[in-house]
């Protein structure tokens, strides 16, 4: 039998958390500065805002560069459920 796997009520995607802490971080004043420390262009800052865009890999270790988060906490942020990677000997 197949269960359903639920996530928590709390957790929910929102990459403006992640932005902003990235932002708060970095002590950069707005989006144009996030999109240039990020290296992207201001649009995909706007779209991952307004959740047109997600935030893949590229963008994610990007990020990780930048801040120096980990990608547990950056995913963390998001509101992404954040699950143990369990490696077989």
């Amino acid at each position: 039998m197949m269960t359903k796997r639920h996530m928590p009520e709390e957790v929910t995607y929102d990459p403006n958390k992640v932005l902003d802490a990235i932002m708060e971080k970095l002590n950069l004043k707005n989006d144009a500065a996030l999109s240039r420390a990020l290296e992207v262009a201001p649009p995909v800052i706007s779209k991952i805002r307004h959740h047109t865009l997600p935030i893949g890999a590229t963008i994610l270790l990007r990020m990780h560069e930048v801040s120096e988060f980990s990608i547990r906490e950056l995913k963390s942020l998001m509101g992404v459920e954040v699950t143990p990677m369990h490696i077989a000997a």
